[in-house]
């Protein structure tokens, strides 16, 4: 029997425990704080709970757009807020998920050890326990260790008013006016969150649109809707410093202006937990940014070694490190596996609306990198989202001129994370426009604008179109 160690219990490591228990392998999962890693208890798990509160809220806001007034005479934009009600809701949330995912992989016959794992060499692992120092031999060692906020020296958090996206749950008020420092899918999730419960939100984007490396047109949709709402985006404005004074905090420009706020959050990316774990000893190198060198197997450059996750080079998404671990363990056990593919894998922002996407997009198209016509598709027309008041979104695909295959695609609208499957599927399966166009949809819904948007495109590559 093969003795399989995983240091990290992140959604990369316990993928790959519960993946290898089923091959019959013997599995130690080494963890330190808390089974389902940062993703669950600091990450993804709370701040996907946080958003869905901000969102329920703006459901109570729109209420009187649809006829419906509050039995309590207050008006539906001054719906209460209790923050520390909601913080601590959403640390419970996160517990509990913890907690089922412990139960999980024990329940798989997963031996969990509490504590610091590290190489000694290939194939042994160090542990340090509160009982001591353990040792296990290992014929395959998977590192799943994950990442944690990147800090800057002139924006150290305190946990207090600087906060990093690790510790906004500790909040015990709801900050008066949020500083947002860092523009991308983290600042941009947690400034709509935070406009929702009644926030000033002000967010410092270091580029001239928001969200960068995400489709253009939907930043764009994204950036109006924030004015929409209230949240005052500064563009082109990079934040030189974070410091504390007697009311709040100051974020202090590059330019000499400062941005006044009662708390600040500085969302500016996240560094991978490689240190002191043995690597570079046992052979296992890493990027220029500390990041463990991977091939599409998610072996590392020491033969037994592998990894998986934010602690390794490539996409930093949970999925993805699930498909890394379970793929890592098939392979180091003996099993035929498929190289994973990065323009298969979904990605979501849970802004409000949501923005979502796969595959090939404008980036590759502009850089000519791939030749393939689009069409994008307004929500505004659709029956759906008339119910729900919203008409901001879209539905874009991408195919090749040739074949009419899906290549790739964008949603921008409520439950836009629910709706990118359907477009996974056809770019997995390299579904043509014709089949997706002719595979009828549940009317009224938004999934039927994906099956309008290949209809269009049919017609961009040969066809007569006619939408009704």
């Amino acid at each position: 029997m093969s003795n399989v160690v995983i240091i990290g219990g992140g959604p990369g490591g316990t993928a790959a425990a519960l993946s290898a228990c089923r091959l019959g392998a013997n599995v130690t999962l080494i963890e330190r704080h808390g089974v389902g890693g940062s993703a669950v208890l600091t990450d993804v798990v709370p701040s996907k709970a946080l958003v869905s509160v901000g969102q329920t809220i703006g459901r109570f806001c729109e209420a009187a757009t649809v006829g419906l007034q509050l039995r309590t005479g207050c008006a539906a934009a001054e719906v209460p807020v209790d923050f520390p009600a909601i913080t601590s809701n959403v640390r419970k949330l996160a517990v509990a998920q913890s907690r089922d995912t412990t139960a999980a992989v024990q329940a798989a016959g997963v031996r969990l050890v509490t504590g610091l794992g590290r190489l000694d060499g290939r194939n042994r692992v160090l542990v340090e326990t509160p009982a001591g120092e353990q040792a296990f031999d290992a014929d395959m060692v998977l590192i799943a260790t994950g990442g944690r906020p990147r800090v800057l020296d002139t924006a150290k958090p305190d946990g207090e008013r600087i906060l990093s996206w690790a510790q906004v749950y500790q909040l015990t008020e709801l900050p008066q006016r949020l500083v947002i420092v860092g523009s991308g899918v983290t600042g941009a999730e947690f400034a709509s969150a935070f406009r929702s419960f009644g926030s000033e939100v002000v967010l410092v984007s270091a580029r001239d649109e928001i969200l960068p490396g995400q489709d253009p047109d939907a930043a764009r949709v994204i950036h109006d809707m924030f004015d929409n709402q209230g949240i005052q985006v500064l563009d082109n404005a990079h934040a030189a410093s974070v410091t504390r004074n007697a009311d709040g905090v100051v974020v202090t420009l590059k330019d000499g202006r400062s941005v006044h706020g009662s708390h600040c959050l500085v969302a500016v990316g996240a560094v991978p937990n490689t240190e002191n774990l043995g690597l570079p000893e046992a052979g296992v190198a890493l990027t220029d940014s500390g990041h463990i060198k991977i091939d599409g197997v998610s072996r590392t450059t020491a033969l037994g070694v592998y990894a998986a996750g934010d602690c390794a080079d490539g996409m930093k998404l949970a999925s993805v490190a699930s498909l890394q671990g379970r793929i890592a363990t098939r392979h180091a056990l003996g099993h035929t596996v498929a190289p994973l593919r990065a323009r298969m894998i979904a990605s979501g922002i849970y802004t409000t609306p949501e923005v979502a996407s796969v595959g090939i997009g404008e980036a590759d198209v502009a850089a000519g990198t791939i030749n393939a016509r689009s069409v994008m598709v307004p929500l505004a027309t659709n029956a759906r989202t008339k119910m729900k008041d919203f008409d901001g979104g879209f539905i874009k695909l991408f195919c090749l001129p040739a074949t009419h295959i899906i290549v790739g695609g964008v949603v921008v609208s409520m439950f836009a994370t629910e709706l990118i499957h359907a477009v996974s599927l056809a770019v997995k399966c390299r579904l043509t426009v014709e089949q997706v166009a002719e595979t009828p949809a549940v009317y009224p819904s938004l999934s039927s604008s994906i099956a309008d948007a290949a209809e269009l495109l049919r017609g961009h590559v040969g066809e007569e179109v006619v939408l009704y």
